[in-house]
């Protein structure tokens, strides 16, 4: 795959990327004016579906769904929010209203959500979505209960594939406000990310992505300037 398709540029309103791995295809569509990137991920095999941050614009994220794979029209089994900032759950009560889907959170944000959470979710935890299995990573910093998905696709050449919210971008870590806070989100990231897997697709809440291997190099200057 090439290094500019794996950049999975998109913008408010515009096509979106699509990943295709084995067992599993990955959508990814940026909406609102904060350019939040909102995730469909469906098993191949079952053809069940998960929804990762309903950002923004309720009517587009159905049309991804129902574009995605038309056979389904918009069934969508899981909805994870990846954390309590509003702007990563605008259209999160219509479209799990639309969908009936479960909706998933990390346990420390999820009652500031607008909907009741069916699933509250921790370090450790596994989110399966047909025959995918996902790790859940608490990454606290950003919020008290941001949470990360791992998908490693299986394969001849397997392939792990990071959804980290706002906790990890190109360039660094997420906005934290606070020195202890700088300190705990850098420490789940470096002991839950860069420890464990060797190198990943990171796919970050907003804007393009990155992969571990570009980002490990400056670990040591992200602690040193502190954000």
């Amino acid at each position: 795959m090439s290094e500019e398709n794996d950049r999975g540029h998109v913008t408010p309103g515009g096509p979106s990327w699509v990943l295709e791995l084995p067992g599993a295809v990955l959508t990814k569509l940026s909406v609102s004016e904060m350019d939040n990137n909102v995730y469909v991920l469906r098993c191949t095999a079952t053809g069940e579906r998960l929804l990762v941050d309903a950002a923004d614009d309720p009517a587009r994220v159905l049309a991804a769904l129902e574009a995605d794979h038309p056979a389904a029209g918009r069934a969508v089994s899981q909805i994870v929010t990846t954390h309590r900032h509003q702007d990563h759950h605008r259209a999160l009560a219509e479209v799990a209203s639309a969908t009936g889907a479960r909706t998933l959170a990390g346990a420390e944000d999820a009652a500031d959500l607008p909907v009741a959470v069916d699933v509250l979710l921790h370090d450790g935890d596994l989110v399966r979505v047909g025959d995918l299995v996902l790790d859940v990573i608490g990454l606290r910093g950003h919020t008290p209960g941001s949470v990360a998905l791992a998908l490693t696709a299986a394969g001849d050449r397997p392939r792990t594939i990071l959804l980290t919210g706002d906790s990890l971008f190109p360039g660094g870590p997420g906005k934290t406000w606070s020195d202890a806070d700088f300190t705990s989100l850098m420490d789940d990231l470096e002991t839950r990310v860069f420890a464990v897997y060797d190198d990943a697709l990171v796919l970050p809440g907003h804007g393009d992505n990155t992969t571990l291997a570009a980002e490990r190099p400056h670990l040591a200057d992200w602690r040193a300037r502190g954000w």
